[in-house]
């Protein structure tokens, strides 16, 4: 019998999210606690607007604006996520403080979603970024507003707001971006490394599937809902026909990322990320990028969320106050001393046992004046011994956890003995301690005999007794090792040199503890294995190397953040349902097979009631399988139901979505499939079946 994969806990406490799904693995310190207020500096009105645009159409808005004569800035969060019903919740954290403080908060759907009208189109294709600026100078224009306009989002909301100033509207004068990305290519949910991302290329083009089949909402658009619906439904084309098109970083890629042209930006960027969000890397490229009068950074523990929310993991803090204090010295003028913190403050974690959440993380806050840092020297690690073939069952990546951390009991990685053990390791001892800030680098020299594969560096922190916490990771295909806009196939039997760097950390390996490298030639299903990739490659650690970011210097005290504060909530009610009790995430293998199936369930938001009356109720399964033996076994799907329903005006819709990607050693094979009811009638049924060529991936 094996030893237990984490230490003896005390019972779990409560989840206050959740009350059926307790948290697990508490630790010690505690966020502060979480204040909300109900009074304001002014008094607040709310209003659902609609903001024309020149071609006629008209984007659906809500704005909250403090009861006041003067006239005072906006800020804007722009999403495709329909502000009546999907983040709702949300926005009433936020854009009523907003409005108390002195702010026009506006939230807008984009075209096609939600209840604007128009068609909708690709990601931040060029008519949303131009809507976008239009909004922006609408805004500047109302009588209620003093000409400044500021724009926030998370996630997409973020990516736009980047994008957006990047095409430098006069009125924008700063803007917060969190979780987003400047490189659409490398640093988003459809490339890594140059490997095609198999977790999130395929599941978030699912996801927008059933999100822009979503039908407008009558009690906002009247009669006219259902034609608003079929004429979109006629225009929707499934995403992953497009991202899997582009397998190089090309014109398409480079529209929208903002690292092609940093100095387009021109208002003001604060920059804010987490460890455990895949975007992280944005806010060290942004803050290294952007001169120090424009830009500030923020890194914490947390996952893909606002950090103000208390997910996991913690602690929270007063992201709200921190941005008032940005608004208010760009948007108003104030001397309050934003622009006198440090460029980039960040959270280093103290070594913990790996566990898949974290309501709390122990750590502190370090600030740094510029980035690269002054404050950071890197340490060289030459890795020993005899060349190694590196030959990883297909199945080697299935306790990666998940690409997209929201929160979740099932989101992290789980002790990493077992993938360590498909990997070939080398291994450091940390005789005193190594505090880790930034990007870490390996160089490997490889022998491959087949031209394509890929290899996944992981660095873990590996306990006394024997546990493995994953601290970052890193993926080159090896095709684009001489860059990311080209596919090179590697000479078989020849011998190179590779270096790339891993995802960026704040991390402390305490003394007596290992450091690990772990390299892999798969790790599915975050990467979609190439064809021939079960060869593997031969590893020489002569001339190989990890190369840490270390902490060397600066001081460690006196940064500190306010105790959360949000507005009163919505008020939203999460009746129980049956599908809650199906596990986050579960493992099959099939032995005589060889074959292994991975279930997700990504728990955006289940069954909710909304005080309006609107029953909305979604469900949704991810499943990965391959065979231990063949990379070409690869295969997903995605199965969304969402329900709409409003009893009093006797309106109940459902959309049912499959999408599913399959492969051989020339084509993705990707099937798409859309049906949407209104009633117990089939108003629009449409599939889709295509090739898509094996360029690169």
């Amino acid at each position: 019998m094996s030893e237990p994969l984490n230490p003896p806990h005390p019972p779990n406490p409560p989840n206050p999210l959740n009350p059926l799904n307790p948290l697990k693995t508490p630790q010690p310190s505690k966020s502060p606690p979480l204040t909300i207020r109900t009074s304001f500096p002014y008094e607040t009105t709310r209003e659902d607007v609609r903001v024309p645009l020149a071609d006629g159409t008209t984007l659906f808005a809500r704005v909250w604006r403090p009861v006041t004569d003067e006239p005072v800035p906006a800020i804007l969060e722009y999403l495709p996520y329909r502000l009546s019903d999907w983040t709702a919740p949300r926005d009433w954290q936020r854009h009523p403080w907003y409005a108390g403080h002195g702010y026009a908060s506006v939230r807008v759907d984009v075209r096609g979603h939600g209840n604007s009208e128009g068609m909708p189109g690709d990601e931040y294709d060029s008519t949303e970024l131009a809507d976008g600026v239009a909004v922006v100078n609408w805004l500047a224009a109302q009588p209620w507003c003093n000409g400044r306009v500021g724009m926030f989002g998370i996630s997409w909301g973020g990516f736009n707001s980047l994008q957006i100033a990047a095409l430098a509207p006069e009125p924008l004068k700063a803007i917060v971006t969190v979780c987003s990305t400047d490189d659409r290519y490398d640093n988003d949910v459809h490339y890594m490394g140059g490997s095609v991302l198999a977790v999130d290329m395929h599941a978030w083009a699912a996801t927008m599937l059933a999100f822009v089949s979503r039908p407008p909402d009558p009690q906002f658009v009247g009669d006219g809902w259902r034609d608003m619906w079929l004429k979109r439904l006629e225009a929707v084309d499934p995403f992953i026909h497009t991202w899997l098109a582009h397998q190089t970083r090309d014109a398409y890629w480079k529209h929208g990322s903002v690292c092609e042209d940093y100095s387009a930006v021109r208002a003001a960027v604060l920059a804010v990320g987490g460890w455990h969000d895949p975007y992280r890397d944005t806010v060290l490229r942004l803050v290294e990028h952007l001169p120090d009068r424009q830009v500030r950074g923020i890194i914490g523990p947390w996952s893909h969320q606002y950090p103000d929310r208390g997910l996991p993991p913690g602690p929270a803090i007063g992201f709200l106050q921190e941005t008032l204090r940005w608004w208010d010295h760009h948007l108003k003028g104030k001397d309050n001393g934003v622009m006198a913190e440090p460029k980039l403050r960040s959270w280093i974690s103290d070594s913990h046992p790996p566990a898949t959440v974290y309501p709390q993380l122990s750590g502190h806050w370090v600030g740094d004046p510029s980035w690269p840092s002054p404050n950071i020297a890197p340490l060289a690690y030459a890795l020993q011994g005899p060349p190694v073939i590196v030959r990883s069952p297909q199945q080697t990546g299935l306790d990666a956890g998940r690409f997209f951390p929201f929160g979740n009991d099932a989101d992290l990685p789980p002790d990493q003995r077992d993938e360590d053990a498909k990997s070939a390791c080398f291994e450091f001892e940390v005789p005193s301690e190594v505090r880790v800030l930034g990007r870490p680098r390996v160089t490997l020299r490889i022998t491959s005999e087949v031209p394509r594969g890929q290899v996944v560096a992981r660095v873990c922190d590996v306990a006394p007794d024997g546990s493995s916490t994953l601290v970052t990771r890193g993926v080159l295909n090896l095709s684009a090792r001489e860059g990311r806009d080209k596919s090179v196939d590697w000479p078989p039997g020849t011998t190179d040199e590779v270096s790339f760097e891993l995802n960026g950390i704040g991390h402390t390996f305490p003394p007596g503890h290992r450091i690990r490298l772990a390299v892999s030639s798969a790790y599915w299903p975050w990467i979609w294995p190439q064809p021939g990739s079960e060869a593997g490659f031969t590893l020489d650690p002569a001339g190989s190397a990890l190369e840490l970011p270390v902490r060397v210097g600066g001081a460690d005290s006196g940064i500190t953040f306010e105790a959360p504060e949000q507005s009163a909530p919505l008020g939203v009610v999460h009746p129980v349902t049956l599908d809650e009790q199906r596990p986050e995430r579960l493992c099959v293998r099939d032995i005589a097979k060889g074959e292994w199936r991975l279930e997700v369930d990504p728990r955006y938001g289940g069954t909710r009631v909304y005080p309006d009356g609107l029953e909305f109720t979604e469900d949704a399964v991810e499943t990965y399988v391959i065979q231990e033996a063949d990379p070409l076994s690869a295969r997903t799907r995605s199965d969304w139901t969402i329900r709409l329903h409003r009893p009093e005006l006797a309106w109940d819709v459902t959309v049912t979505t499959r999408s599913e990607i399959t492969c051989d050693a020339t084509d993705f094979i990707t099937s798409n499939e859309v049906v949407c009811r209104d009633g117990g009638e089939v108003v629009f049924h449409r599939t889709w079946e295509q090739r898509i060529p094996r360029t690169s991936g």
